[in-house]
């Protein structure tokens, strides 16, 4: 790859649907190699498919699983038999296909496959896919490890799951599936007599974004160094990455602390990357790199320590798009990236329409939109008011009536649950706000099944945590406004309770162990509903502890909420099985305005003084409204000049964590990157200009096979 240069070109999509892209930041391409490359390789790859099996949502004619299955059997063939090569291209020619996790998301189609007797029907849809390879997500682990399993279990074929720096050890039912050799740190896959490994990487702090139980997962950088030398020592001379961290600057600076990648797959951050001529889904636009903010060009292009340059390639999400990237090779080097590279959309619609495969159609499609329709049909509760999910302004940003009653819907569980599960009934509910995920106003009207699942689409269960200090229950409503007010995943809704908070004053800053490092001065004052009070003037009033419900993604610390490990108990309820319960038993199906009035309740409020609760608020008993007139929750105008920005979270996976961008948000550790760059330096001054031109041939060693397959 020491033959990469970059070029710059403006971002213009043309033909049917085509949407308007921004200027493009520097678009990279690898020059063309001095003569004929040796081989070509077509990686075709997608990520995040995320059960989205029938449809982009909101989008009937794009993606879907059946689409998405005959787009990519075209492409391989066409990749294969080299019937759209450019003229750079090489006679001899392969294919790989891989996807880089996020298999499913718990929601009304991944529902589908929970009913008794049914299949995976994400497994199903990826073995009529036949990837090579499959990264593990962190959605993966939203059921936990046994469903993974299960999971796994279904694929069949040669698809191999990749994760060099997962240890499964500890769950029998995954181990079990990686002593079949279904679950592997890589896999190599022979192609027109080229053996190529893919080597896997899953975002390390795995357990702040889902539950993934006895799953370890260790730093990655010296895992899939090691296994990339392995590889390489056995003769495998063209290696890519497929991995899931959640963010493509994560993917980048991985990149630069790795030695012999020579692509790399990302997963989990869903950005959409186009050059000049990619046509893009109706709404879809090109996401700018999160350090530079200019738009993303495909691919994205990084330096290795050794000085060769690494093209890292993504794909949106939900089965809208498959990535096309066309590298060629001179025997280990690769020397150039064709111009053909780039995400192809899955249409059903316009001169790029594909008709949904019939395989996909029967066994996944079919079973899976009788199931949606089911949900659909069934009426939960009647609204007699508007019900606010947007996310900003919204649920991530200030208190919302829809808010309040997923918050409701936990207190409720969590309340008639205790006994059953010996825990005392909790006084407080908190959902993160990131967690409501429907981003729309519900109209005033029927409430179905299906819109419980679109509010609250994750496997999140109910969990109370007993006894928490007054002075803790203070630093997690510290936590929810922290990012105020920019949105945040981790801004909280909440139930019995009001309080208010001052985003003027200063944040509070939590390292990942919870623990605080900057106190926070924003809680003001806080009112249970029974009329205790936690906090008054900003301080903490001396009393009995708390017991609080919550999602066990928050209780976990997700969305750095300062739980610190605290001891919780699950109490047999999803959050949407508990906002479900709400509507038709507790509220008995009609959700009133005076109990959930549009702008809320007064539970949060900007300023110095709670709203003073009437007496009622239990979801038995919703409140029917403040006895003084709260505070304009909106945002101020002036926000503060110092303050972190907005954490990552929200729900397993949301915002996705690991970005750079400030507080709360540092990329997780990779490695010695400082080393790294001092390496890179040191090499490039004493090689000089010429050293960019020496090949980093790897020696084959014959054919046998090598790393694990299956």
């Amino acid at each position: 790859m020491s033959r990469l240069v970059r070029a710059s070109a403006a971002l213009m999509l043309v033909g049917a649907f085509a949407v308007p892209l921004p200027s493009a930041s520097a678009a990279v391409r690898p020059a063309a190699p001095d003569g004929p490359p040796d081989f070509t390789l077509t990686i075709l790859h997608a990520n995040d498919p995320e059960s989205q099996l029938l449809s982009a949502s909101g989008q009937d004619d794009f993606g879907g699983a059946a689409r998405f299955t005959t787009l990519l059997d075209r492409l391989r063939e066409t990749e294969g038999d080299g019937a759209e090569a450019g003229a750079d291209e090489a006679r001899e020619r392969g294919v790989v296909t891989v996807n880089s996790g996020d298999m499913y998301l718990p929601g009304p189609e991944f529902a589908a496959s929970q009913e008794d007797g049914a299949p995976s029907y994400d497994a199903i849809a990826a073995n009529h896919a036949r990837y090579d390879a499959i990264s593990m997500g962190n959605h993966e682990f939203d059921f936990g490890p046994d469903v993974y399993a299960d999971f796994v279990d279904q694929l069949t074929g040669d698809t191999t799951v990749v994760a060099a720096n997962v240890d499964v050890s500890a769950e029998p039912a995954l181990a079990a599936q990686e002593a079949a050799g279904r679950i592997a740190p890589s896999t190599v896959v022979e192609v027109s007599g080229e053996r190529v490994g893919i080597v896997g990487a899953l975002y390390p702090p795995l357990a702040t974004v889902t539950s993934p139980r006895g799953v370890v997962v260790e730093d990655l950088v010296v895992p899939v160094q090691a296994e990339v030398d392995r590889l390489t020592g056995e003769g495998v001379d063209k290696i890519i990455m497929i991995s899931h961290l959640q963010n493509i600057a994560y993917e980048e600076r991985v990149a630069r602390e790795l030695t012999g990648v020579d692509a790399i797959v990302a997963g989990g951050g869903h950005e959409v990357m186009a050059g000049p001529d990619d046509v893009l889904v109706p709404g879809d636009e090109v996401t700018a790199h999160p350090e530079t903010g200019e738009p993303l060009a495909y691919p994205l292009v990084a330096t290795a320590p050794d000085g060769t340059e690494v093209p890292i390639v993504t794909a949106g999400s939900n089965y809208k798009y498959v990535g096309r990237l066309v590298v060629n090779f001179d025997g280990g080097d690769l020397v150039s990236v064709s111009e053909r590279s780039g995400p192809v959309r899955v249409s059903g619609a316009g001169a790029d329409a594909v008709s949904p495969h019939p395989g996909v159609e029967a066994e996944v499609t079919g079973p899976v939109a009788d199931h949606v329709a089911q949900l659909a049909e069934t009426e939960v509760a009647l609204s007699e008011v508007d019900l606010d999910g947007v996310q900003n302004p919204g649920v991530r940003t200030r208190e919302t009536n829809l808010g309040n009653l997923v918050a409701d819907g936990l207190l409720d569980t969590g309340r008639r649950n205790a006994g059953e599960y010996g825990v005392p009934e909790p006084q407080i509910g908190i959902q993160n706000g990131g967690g409501i995920r429907n981003a729309s106003v519900l109209p005033a009207g029927p409430l179905s099944a299906l819109d419980t699942y679109s509010v609250a689409p994750f496997a999140n269960q109910v969990a109370v945590v007993p006894d928490l200090p007054r002075s803790q229950v203070k630093e997690l409503l510290e936590q929810g406004v922290a990012a105020a007010p920019a949105a945040s995943g981790a801004f909280m809704q909440v139930a019995g309770v009001n309080f208010a908070y001052d985003p003027a004053r200063t944040a509070q800053a939590v390292d990942d162990a919870g623990t605080v490092t900057t106190p926070g001065e924003r809680v003001r004052n806080v009112i249970l509903h029974d009329g205790t009070v936690l906090v008054r003037d900003g301080e903490v009033v001396d009393g009995d502890p708390v017991t609080v419900v919550t999602n066990d993604f928050s209780a976990r610390g997700g969305d750095m909420y300062p739980f610190r490990d605290a001891s919780f108990t699950v109490v047999g309820a999803t959050y949407q099985v508990a906002l479900e319960r709400l509507l038709t038993d507790t509220l008995e199906g009609r959700v009133t305005a005076q109990a959930y009035p549009e702008g809320g309740s007064g539970r949060i409020v900007v300023g110095e003084e709670a709203t003073v609760p009437d007496g009622g608020g239990t979801p038995t008993e919703p409140p029917v409204g403040p006895t003084a007139g709260p505070t304009d929750p909106a945002e101020p105008t002036d926000p503060p000049s110092a303050g972190p920005t907005a954490p990552g979270g929200g729900g397993p996976g949301d915002d996705k964590p690991g970005r750079p961008d400030g507080a709360n948000g540092a990329l997780p550790t990779t490695g010695s990157a400082l080393f790294g760059l001092v390496a890179a330096a040191v090499i490039a001054v004493c090689a000089g200009g010429a050293a960019l031109y020496l090949s980093r041939r790897r020696t084959g060693a014959g054919t046998a096979s090598a790393g694990p397959e299956s």
